[in-house]
């Protein structure tokens, strides 16, 4: 019973089970109010000149609580298990109420359109009973998609969230040693760039379109490397160039040290994403940067924006470096 209700909702269950059930009962109590107002045998499909099959009543009764039952558990148990994702279930449980009152709504308006005909031959289904029904089929269902709540369950999101809050409780200064950060081109290059690429490309593009979208496309691409999203923290440092392309990564365990300076962009090969010698820099222009320095002697260089970030960045990266060798030692055994 432990491991069932580990994999189960049993909320979520008991209305799967019970509200198909219920709708049923209700369908068969109203259904016996109009009895005496129904013809027998009672129509169960209809063409455009009236009713084309017919059934006993009782047939068409136990029939349609058997169909509402049988196509609300189909629906609703796809919410029960605990294993599916809970957007899924949230949908599924709203589908499941969709159907099951929309099932009802068809049997309803059958029968309401019966109502007061001697011959179920010149009967028709019941447009108003049908168009209010569904709509209300509709509505609900969605509004059960926002209301369920399914029950909580412990994920790996969880676990690692509570190794971060761990971590938190560990070290206080962990949380203001994270840094996220832009960096750019100043904005006179990129003007330069859309006066000596995109102008020409457009010019190109009236003679042979295929070569000014490619000229265009070459020089945004270049404008991307004069983008870089930066993201320092315990784990170290990571660098995105146009914010999406990952072409920097220092773990905070190969880090010797990190210095702001200001560095000029010729002594590392240029703008944009470089190797140089034993240093890659990923740099937007001359100016604030940091330089780390990597225990196995290579070196990294990306601009930081301003003086200030700059300064920032290198004390985070240095701290995080100081934890992950500490951390390293710890572990060693003794």
């Amino acid at each position: 019973m432990g491991k069932i209700r580990e994999n189960v909702d049993f909320r979520a269950l008991r209305f799967a089970v019970a509200f198909p059930l219920l709708l049923a009962l209700g369908f068969v109590v109203c259904a016996q109010m109009l009895r005496n107002d129904l013809p027998n045998p009672v129509a169960v499909m209809w063409s455009a000149d009236g009713g084309t099959s017919f059934a006993p009543f009782g047939a068409y009764v136990a029939g349609g609580a058997a169909l509402i039952t049988f196509c609300g558990w189909a629906v609703f148990l796809q919410a029960v298990p605990l294993s599916r994702p809970v957007v899924m279930r949230r949908v599924m449980m709203g589908v499941g109420l969709m159907v099951s009152l929309f099932v009802t709504t068809v049997l309803a308006a059958g029968l309401v359109g019966q109502t007061g005909v001697e011959d179920a031959r010149q009967s028709h289904v019941d447009p108003i009973v049908l168009a209010m029904g569904s709509g209300a089929a509709l509505a609900l269902g969605v509004v059960m998609m926002f209301a369920f709540k399914p029950d909580p369950r412990w994920t790996r999101e969880d676990d690692v969230a509570l190794q971060q809050e761990l971590r938190l409780l560990e070290d206080p200064d962990l949380a203001r040693d994270s840094l996220r950060m832009w960096v750019h081109a100043r904005s006179s290059v990129f003007v330069m760039i859309i006066v000596s690429a995109l102008f020409p490309a457009a010019l190109i593009a009236v003679a042979v379109p295929w070569l000014g979208a490619l000229v265009a496309a070459a020089a945004l691409v270049g404008a991307g490397f004069l983008f870089a999203r930066v993201r320092a923290d315990r784990g170290g440092l990571q660098v995105f160039a146009g914010g999406i392309v990952r072409v920097l990564a220092v773990p905070a365990v190969e880090i010797a040290a990190a210095d702001a300076a200001e560095v000029k962009a010729a002594d590392y090969g240029g703008w944009g994403w470089r190797h140089h010698d034993d240093a890659t820099a990923m740099l937007v222009g001359s100016g604030p940067a940091v330089v780390v320095k990597k225990l196995n002697g290579g070196r990294v260089a990306l601009s930081a924006g301003t003086r200030a970030s700059a300064d920032k960045l290198a004390g985070i990266l240095n701290r995080a470096a100081h934890r992950a060798q500490d951390d390293g030692q710890a572990q060693q055994p003794r």
